[in-house]
């Protein structure tokens, strides 16, 4: 392997994850291409952590040269280089890195102990009482000092041994320090928030067996949080926790190992059991608490408002509409009670009644236009549902990770029960959306005397995250609740909403059938489908509609008719090959100049977070400060740049999955159907994609599946239990 060996001359720039951009001397290299830069100093970019000018590192990778940044060496390994020699040992513990150790005094600890000295000290305090006149003082500065300075290194060095990459090691070192290896000694699998749970137990079962109680409680713990997420549960029950443990794990536990691991875990309130329930103390307690806050925000007095009909009426006449009697109750119910839940379909006019609640709360508390966005807050789970509230509001709408200020590095909230928010009117729009942990997180880091108004359809496919927050919380009849059943045409021959409002209560109508203002149903066989979606896209453009206003939402990725394979067939069509237009290949994706993209993370220090559409405006290919092609990415006038460090956090979005479009409208929708898409066809599923397209929809495919997909239940009811702690708590 190729190093170079020197000195960190300067440091240019260093970041929380590790990177170091800096100068370094070359004092050896064993590269023939680097020959002539010993004793030159040249620019090196990877991770490092801790980076010292008085060191001297072994670094390892390659010199490149970048257009934009020139000839840099980047490194993936480094080592500290051992300090050999007598004269080096001495100028090391002579200086500032040494407390209490003068030149002198090095000198007379290398005459005592020889060049092995700083080894010596490390492993025996001791050793150092055989230099003369060593007091107890300075030989406890001498050792404290030399263990410090060793720590970060030689607790790598552990790690990587152990089968940990360098990057992986930086990590678990940022967050544990000191207690690294205590940690590591006493339970390996305490890690997996920092490293994937099939590493940390490879690394586990080379030196253990593999029905050791450690890894039998870890495998249970991360069986459990692989329930919560597939099927979105907040407790299980035993044999399902034992089915997956065999089928994921290969463990095949008796009914004594799995009792007794599950009570060993008991004890240690990692999991807690009622009756048959199992549940994950970290749910549970976010259950019990949102159920707290709840009462505690419930319990707050209720709004008088005055003269009310005649201020709605007046803002009837300021926006030109007529609210019907269940658009009314439900603006009087979310400015009268504390909280208030909103639930209904497209077209029932959700967005209209928000603009109207914050229209008259602002007029009800006289707020200036300086007071109006620290009074009012307006969330969503989404970056492009949080677009859409703002957009309809004219006020500032912003992701609930926003608001309550995440740290994607630690994953912790700045808003938090000890610095709460001191917004006084919280909407929540997309609420179907919201899982039991943000949920929990957000109610945290609000004030008890708030007005809450919950927005959302309860029809919509549940949260990503476990739990099913909107359903229990209507469910449980506690809180105020208007349910939004009128639906508004577009015009006479719109059809969009009807279709939606058919396929929630299974009784599809002829119309499905016929084509509409704003709805057609073509038939094809599957085979045939992609050439007509590119055939009706191609229509669209003829038509002047802009690419960016057409989506394409399919159930799955795999196969003919899956999202990968339609988004290389878009990519054709919207943005080919061109001279001049830069590009990259990623793994086996192709990315362009132009591309329309997708964010699959939440990454709240750029602002943009999970379904994020953008455009990729520039692409360098050969930047090296990242170590592989930079692009930067356009979020309606946000650019972000992305490296290939973070490139898999983003997706082609020419086709996107429905669950991805959650909390999005597209102005014009294809959907392909078809029975090869059949593990996903069902009317959950169906009724998000019909219900995310405003102005026209196109449904691609197979009849006989459109008609299964409407009939069938396939999503199943999350364990959760919400319900029963709100009734407990609003009980006493």
């Amino acid at each position: 392997m190729n190093y170079i060996k020197g000195n960190i001359k300067t440091i240019i720039f260093t970041a929380d994850s590790g990177f170091f951009v800096g100068t370094f001397k070359i004092k050896e290299t064993n590269d023939e291409t680097l020959q002539e830069k010993i004793n030159k100093t040249i620019t090196v970019t990877g991770l490092l952590l801790d980076p010292n000018l008085d060191d001297s590192y072994l670094l390892y990778g390659e010199f490149k040269k970048n257009d934009r940044y020139g000839y840099q060496y980047a490194f993936n390994e480094y080592e500290k280089a051992k300090i050999e020699g007598k004269d080096a040992v001495v100028e090391f513990l002579s200086s500032n890195l040494i407390k209490g150790c003068g030149e002198k005094i090095a000198q007379e600890i290398v005459n005592t102990l020889g060049e092995n000295a700083i080894d010596l000290i490390k492993k025996d305090k001791t050793n150092l009482y055989k230099v003369p006149k060593m007091t107890e003082k300075r030989a406890t500065k001498i050792y404290e000092s030399l263990l410090a300075y060793s720590l970060i290194d030689d607790t790598l060095i552990e790690l990587k041994k152990m089968g940990f990459s360098i990057k992986e090691a930086t990590k678990i070192v940022q967050k544990y320090q000191d207690k690294t290896l205590m940690f590591s000694k006493e339970n390996l699998y305490f890690f997996k928030d920092l490293v994937a749970f099939e590493k940390l137990d490879k690394i586990f079962l080379k030196t253990n067996d593999e029905y050791s109680p450690k890894r039998i409680e870890a495998i249970i713990i991360k069986a459990m949080e692989q329930i919560s997420e597939t099927s979105g549960d907040i407790y299980y029950y035993e044999e399902e926790i034992k089915t997956n443990i065999k089928q994921n794990f290969h463990l095949f536990l008796d009914d004594e190992q799995l009792k007794n691991a599950l009570l060993t875990l008991e004890k240690k309130d990692i999991i807690r059991k009622r009756k048959e329930k199992l549940f994950l103390s970290a749910y549970d307690d976010a259950e019990l608490q949102i159920a707290k806050s709840l009462k505690a925000i419930y319990q707050k007095q209720e709004k008088l408002l005055k003269n009310f009909d005649r201020n709605l009426q007046n803002l009837e006449n300021e926006f030109a509409v007529i609210y019907n009697e269940e658009q009314k109750q439900a603006i009087y119910n979310a400015l009268h009670n504390p909280i208030t839940i909103i639930s209904g379909g497209p077209g029932t006019g959700k967005t209209t009644i928000i603009k109207a609640i914050t229209k008259l709360f602002i007029y009800y508390y006289d707020l200036s236009p300086i007071n109006i966005n620290s009074t009012i807050a307006l969330l969503a789970p989404t970056g492009r549902a949080a677009k859409k509230l703002s957009l309809t509001t004219n006020l500032k709408a912003q992701t609930i990770h926003r608001f309550l200020k995440w740290n994607k590095e630690t994953n912790d909230f700045g808003i938090n029960e000890n610095n709460k928010n001191p917004h006084h009117l919280i909407i929540v729009d997309e609420c179907s959306m919201v899982d039991t942990n943000l949920f929990n997180s957000l109610l945290k880091g609000l004030e008890d005397d708030i007005q809450l108004i919950l927005v959302g359809d309860m029809f919509q496919l549940p949260s990503v995250g476990a739990g099913l927050i909107l359903n229990d919380l209507v469910s449980s009849s506690l809180f105020s609740f208007c349910k939004l059943e009128t639906i508004y045409r577009q015009s006479e021959n719109s059809y969009i909403p009807y279709l939606a409002k058919e396929i929630k209560e299974k009784k599809l109508s002829d119309s499905w059938q016929e084509k509409k203002d704003d709805y057609n149903f073509i038939k094809t066989d599957a085979h045939l489908i992609k050439n007509t979606i590119i055939q009706v896209c191609q229509k669209y453009l003829d038509k002047g509609i802009k690419e960016s206003d057409i989506q394409i939402l399919a159930p799955m990725y795999k196969g003919e008719n899956g999202i990968d394979n339609l988004n290389v067939i878009l990519q054709s069509l919207f943005n080919p090959k061109e001279e001049g237009k830069n590009e990259f290949t990623y793994f086996d994706v192709t990315y362009r100049e132009k591309d329309k993209v997708l964010v699959l993370q939440n990454n709240p220090d750029c602002n943009i977070y999970n379904g994020d559409i953008g455009i990729i405006t520039s692409i360098n290919k050969n930047s090296i400060m990242k170590k592989g092609p930079e692009i930067i990415i356009d979020f309606d006038g946000n650019k972000v740049i992305f490296t290939k460090e973070n490139l898999n956090t983003i997706k082609h979005a020419y086709a996107i999955s429905i669950h991805k479009a959650q909390g999005s409208e597209f102005s014009h929708v294809i959907m392909p159907i078809c029975k090869n898409y059949y593990k996903m066809l069902y009317n959950k599923l169906l009724y998000t994609g019909v219900s995310r397209a405003k102005k026209t929809l196109v449904i691609v495919g197979e009849e006989p599946a459109f008609i299964m997909s409407v009939l069938n239940d396939y999503a199943t009811n999350r364990k959760t239990d919400l319900l029963t702690k709100l009734r407990n708590n609003f009980k006493n």
